[in-house]
């Protein structure tokens, strides 16, 4: 028995949180992607936008989604059709669908 696997034994066995290996996502070799990204059907075939402000910012925007009874997601696709539409490009985030 090598050394680790002693304590990782009773790690096991008390219940332990400490040195738990993190299981990892299983990646399909034909698609690169992970079984979690599979599950969140809704995020298929999207790609994260990621950018920061200052939490004024965000605050506002929260907000503003609150106040018009909608999502901050929802307000941010409309801002990239505005702008889109100023610089005379399709406007080609999809409208949320309200239920």
């Amino acid at each position: 028995m090598r050394k680790g696997d002693l304590s990782t034994v009773l790690i096991a066995a008390g219940g332990g949180t400490r040195r738990k290996p993190s299981p990892r996502p299983i990646v399909d070799p034909k698609t690169k992607a992970t079984r979690r990204a599979e599950n969140q059907w809704s995020r298929a075939g999207t790609k994260p936008i990621t950018v920061h402000y200052p939490k004024p910012v965000r605050d506002q925007l929260k907000i503003l989604a609150v106040e018009l009874d909608t999502t901050m997601h929802s307000l941010i696709g409309e801002s990239f059709n505005m702008l889109f539409a100023k610089y005379g490009k399709p406007e080609i985030v999809p409208r949320e669908r309200t239920e």
